[in-house]
């Protein structure tokens, strides 16, 4: 098994930090990067056996998938601040690969569109299929880049002091445009009452789980705007985001421990002060607590009913909901990428136009006429993936589904859920992989190996509530929110992540950029000016850095 962190021993850890980070995704692993880059010593304990949230690899018969970083925008631009931060959490280590111009694959209905990397090619494209709407298509790629342009002082309250920062959250409807709340199909019905053209432009909605009429908009728009420049892959697979940051966090004394588990954060006087361990209660502490595990799992699991019920933590809870659930297949064939001809292209296959229409058709009765099929070649995009498997690849399928359709076996052992439980998965499998052979019908012979992931997979390995993929879900209502803030009501208490502001690796990377400007308050400026520097001392190309691999 490809791992990354330190199993935790009581004798290894110190009984002290400047700072704990409960969870290793990228949010918990870019604040404690941070910190340690302005010399703390912080110690992030992840309950998994691997760190790295839904960076981490999964491995299986002599296979490897990412189970999360599908693929990401923006960071084949050394200025880009996405890329930037990852610069200095991984001190320029990371290096990263494009994959095809051709970076998205839409199927709808039976009819096929592309999309492409560059804000004039994808224009172009769709205006190809689509030639009577080229003044829409030009307001749509705009409008995005004018939500993009805005998204900073959006999320400005973030990084002020909670009073001041939920009082800044507040007051954002008066101080940004209305399509800032409203819907997805409300904002591209202003532009155009062509449904075909909505359900193209809305094809990426796998990326944040909601179809146009319950998706914010400006969740939509983030997408959007990410990737179309292209999407990009991490070379040498996405095992190597953590491998890149943990010597960071190391560097300064800290640790980033595995099977460490965390039952409960301590708070006394409205003060968290450590972390009381699951398996033997031992007891770390530090100065400040950070939790990356999530913002309904922290105040429902990790702090005491006695402490998050008088500060109304619970109430609030019910004003927002998960996000969906899936199941995902990981697939391995014999031969390359080349010999199987398989592309660095994600495909995204929906049955028809109106994709709220089925998306309610499925959840009215739930079968397996899955309303989106997402289909990604990891093997495809890693130019460092020979060298590690040669003669091998792999494909990873994802779809919506049920935590209902799971809930017989919930609280029930991983892997040893019975067969039943792998009777059920083996039928969606099925589905699945005919999905695949109908647009790569040449791996039907060369598979060698599946294993199907459900919600309870993800609830057994991520610590969610109901399998949730996205965290919070992102509707209109989720950005009303104003009291989510990195700075939580407990003194010394912090959140990063997804949830401090959207889905996606990139979302809960600034998630923990924003964490950290809180956190150090004045000193802010250390991080602000790390960031603004790491674009002097870019390493290499990623032209230059998938040659050399």
């Amino acid at each position: 098994m490809k791992r990354t962190g330190t199993r935790f021993r009581v004798q290894k850890a110190l009984t002290h930090y400047d700072t704990i980070v409960i969870g290793s995704g990228i949010g918990g692993l870019c604040t404690a990067a941070l910190l340690a880059k302005t010399g703390q010593k912080v110690c992030v304990l992840e309950q998994h056996y691997t760190a790295g949230g839904y960076t981490h690899v999964y491995e299986r018969g002599g296979y490897e998938w990412d189970v999360g970083v599908h693929y990401i925008g923006e960071v084949h631009k050394p200025w880009s601040v996405i890329r930037r931060v990852f610069d200095v959490i991984t001190d320029g280590q990371l290096e990263w690969a494009e994959m095809d111009q051709h970076y998205d694959h839409i199927v709808i209905g039976g009819k096929e569109f592309r999309y492409l990397a560059g804000r004039d090619a994808f224009k172009e494209e769709i205006k190809r299929h689509f030639p009577e709407e080229s003044a829409a298509i030009d307001r749509y790629v705009d409008l995005i880049s004018e939500v993009s342009s805005k998204i900073p002082r959006f999320f400005a309250g973030q990084a002020l002091p909670r009073s001041l920062g939920t009082l800044y959250n507040k007051l954002r409807r008066r101080l940004f445009p209305a399509y800032f709340f409203q819907s997805t199909r409300e904002v591209l019905e202003g532009l155009t009452q062509n449904q075909e053209l909505i359900g193209v432009l809305t094809a990426q909605w796998g990326d944040y789980g909601l179809p146009p009429a319950q998706a914010a908009f400006v969740m939509h728009a983030m997408v959007a705007k990410h990737y179309i420049t292209g999407g990009n892959y991490p070379v040498g697979g996405s095992v190597r985001i953590a491998e890149t940051i943990i010597p960071v966090i190391e560097a300064t004394g800290g640790h980033v421990f595995t099977y460490a588990g965390v039952e409960q954060v301590l708070v006394k006087d409205n003060t968290a002060y450590g972390v009381k361990m699951a398996k033997d209660g031992h007891v770390i502490t530090a100065d400040k607590i950070v939790s990356c595990a999530g913002l309904l799992p922290t105040y429902d699991k990790l702090l005491p009913k006695t402490v998050a019920a008088p500060l109304g933590l619970l109430k609030q809870t019910e004003q927002v909901k998960p996000s969906a659930s899936h199941v995902c297949i990981y697939a391995g064939f014999n031969g390359d990428s080349k010999t199987l001809k398989l592309p660095k292209t994600n495909y995204w296959l929906y049955p028809e136009f109106n994709h709220d229409l089925s998306v309610k058709r499925f959840m009215d009765s739930p079968g397996m006429d899955f309303p989106m099929i997402y289909i990604s070649f990891p093997s495809a995009k890693d130019p460092d993936w020979n060298r590690r498997y040669p003669d091998k690849s792999t494909v990873e399928i994802v779809a919506p589904s049920f935590p209902h359709w799971f809930e017989q076996w919930k609280g029930s052992t991983w892997n040893k859920r019975g067969e039943d439980y792998e009777a059920f998965k083996e039928k969606i499998s099925q589905v699945l992989l005919e999905a695949l052979y109908q647009h790569q019908p040449q791996l039907r012979e060369a598979l060698d190996f599946y294993e199907l992931s459900t919600p309870l997979s993800t609830e057994w390995f991520q610590w969610n509530q109901v399998g949730e993929i996205y965290g919070l879900e992102h509707t209109v209502k989720r950005f009303e929110q104003h009291w989510i803030h990195p700075q939580t009501e407990i003194k010394n208490f912090y959140l990063t992540g997804s949830d401090v502001v959207t889905a996606g690796v990139g979302g809960a990377l600034m998630g923990g950029v924003l964490c950290t400007a809180r956190m150090l308050g004045w000193k802010a400026y250390k991080v602000k000016q790390m960031i603004a520097d790491a674009y002097q001392t870019e390493p290499s190309s990623t032209a230059q850095t998938a040659s050399n691999v």
